[in-house]
């Protein structure tokens, strides 16, 4: 597995991450403990270093799965959490206010089972709390030892620069993939100014890009793709017309869908780490095939422009969880 330095932090992650939080919680039952351990285990061993978790998750049960199934290589791993939620829920608000930010940080060391945060991440922007009192609180904490990077999540190029001013924003985490563009308007570049990494979650669309999602496609009740207006059974059938493309890119490739859409991912930027979710062995190894994949200047220009002539139908977030991206 080849390594990545998430802007000008240093901190050195595998090129290809992997976002946990399906494991426990948002798509569907939790799996199986045991399974959920073999699968993060099984993912270092093929040279996965960097792990994506968060209180909000479950809430509390994927840190604590993550605690148990990283403690025997703690040492030679990331390990990123996040919050910013009202006691854990995202359900219930968000609440960044200093006495949290520490409480959190205090209880996620004990279910991480580990003595330091490597990468914190804000989980949404706060209105109610001057974002320099966030990173300042974060400055505290690495100060002290108990958190080594600060990170931020779905924020706007405006928090971002007021919070990296207090104190280093090693990384921002945002959607971003071939059906969801938007960061290259404002926040690629910003990044790209301030030397912050960036960590793409949702890399394949939620699933939609990997072309084993279609408009028959049944979720189980809890799956918040439910209420997602991108997953409509008629936006997904319009939609369908992208993986399409991406399996003729694939096939060309000798590849999947889903390898070609990381790949794309990966030649965006060096400093860009995706941090793709799943739940089964032969999926990991599948995404972590994309690292071997190189895509010339002209593949992505043939994808790019393909792309550009067919619009994705339906929002990426419900009306009442797009208000808290950005700020």
């Amino acid at each position: 597995m080849e390594t990545r330095t998430l802007g000008n932090s240093g901190l050195t992650v595998s090129a290809l991450g992997l976002g946990c939080m399906g494991l426990s919680y948002g798509y569907g039952p939790a799996t199986d403990r045991r399974n959920a351990i073999n699968l993060l285990r099984a993912a270092f061993d093929k040279g996965v270093t960097f792990f994506d978790t968060a209180e909000a998750y479950g809430p509390f049960a994927n840190e604590e799965l993550l605690g148990e199934a990283l403690q025997p290589f703690r040492g030679q791993v990331v390990i990123a959490t996040k919050f910013g939620f009202q006691a854990g829920d995202s359900t219930k608000g968000l609440d960044s206010r200093p006495e949290r930010i520490r409480q959190v940080a205090e209880d996620a060391l004990k279910r991480l089972r580990t003595d330091r945060i490597d990468l914190f991440y804000q989980h949404r922007v706060d209105p109610a709390v001057p974002i320099e009192d966030v990173a300042g609180t974060v400055r505290e904490l690495i100060q002290e030892g108990k958190v080594t990077y600060f990170g931020m999540s779905e924020a706007g190029v405006q928090s971002i620069r007021k919070a990296h001013a207090v104190q280093p924003v090693a990384a921002l985490q945002s959607e971003y993939s071939l059906w969801w563009r938007e960061p290259e308007n404002e926040i690629l570049p910003t990044l790209a100014e301030l030397g912050i990494g960036f960590v793409p979650f949702s890399p394949l669309g939620k699933g939609f890009l990997t072309g084993k999602i279609d408009e028959t496609t049944q979720f189980d009740k809890t799956d918040f793709r439910n209420v997602v207006p991108r997953f409509s059974e008629e936006n997904r059938k319009a939609n369908q017309k992208l993986v399409d493309l991406l399996g003729d890119m694939a096939t060309q490739k000798e590849a999947t869908p889903a390898q070609v859409a990381l790949a794309w991912l990966l030649a965006q930027k060096p400093w860009i780490v995706p941090i793709p979710g799943t739940t089964k062995l032969h999926r990991l190894e599948e995404n972590i095939g994309a690292v071997a994949i190189e895509l010339s200047a002209d593949d992505i220009d043939q994808i790019d422009t393909a792309f550009a002539q067919i619009p994705v139908q339906g929002d990426r977030y419900p009306a009442h969880l797009q208000k808290r991206v950005g700020g």
